[in-house]
């Protein structure tokens, strides 16, 4: 399976509702967000999906999901970008929650990989993708 990072720095980009959405899913509601994607030529429904929370601290992953559409064009800010919709699985308010920090993800194979991309919707390095997963999986269900 394929692995993408989409970065979120709230300086930039209000979440308004995040609470609210972190409710929504934990009722069991569908939870699905458009993000801006570089990686548009080789991203696919059903790949995977991890967003970071960058810009300032905590900095780190908060949420993961599953790429549930075609990558398409949107217009923002009178500039045109490729975007995707991610069917998100797991939210955390990164002010309110732990989150899987930078110390976790710099450590080990997982170095290799830049954990504060400059863009949104980079790939993860195939090499890593499992690796992730496990980490990921390890920090929720310890948390």
């Amino acid at each position: 399976m394929k692995a993408y990072l989409f970065g979120w720095n709230p300086v930039k980009f209000k979440w308004d509702d995040l609470d609210d959405d972190i409710a929504k899913l934990q009722a069991g509601e569908k939870l699905e967000e458009d993000w801006s994607c570089a990686s548009h030529k080789t991203i696919k429904p059903g790949d995977r999906a991890y967003i970071v929370h960058v810009g300032q601290d905590p900095r780190g992953i908060f949420a993961s999901g599953i790429i549930s559409s075609e990558p398409f064009l949107a217009l923002r800010k009178g500039r045109t970008y490729y975007r995707i919709a991610i069917t998100i699985d797991v939210l955390f308010n990164p002010q309110k929650q732990p989150i899987l920090t930078l110390d976790i993800l710099k450590t080990g194979n997982l170095s290799a990989q830049t954990w504060t991309p400059q863009s949104s919707g980079i790939s993860i390095r195939p090499e890593l993708v499992d690796e992730l997963q496990g980490v990921w999986q390890d920090f929720l269900e310890n948390n």
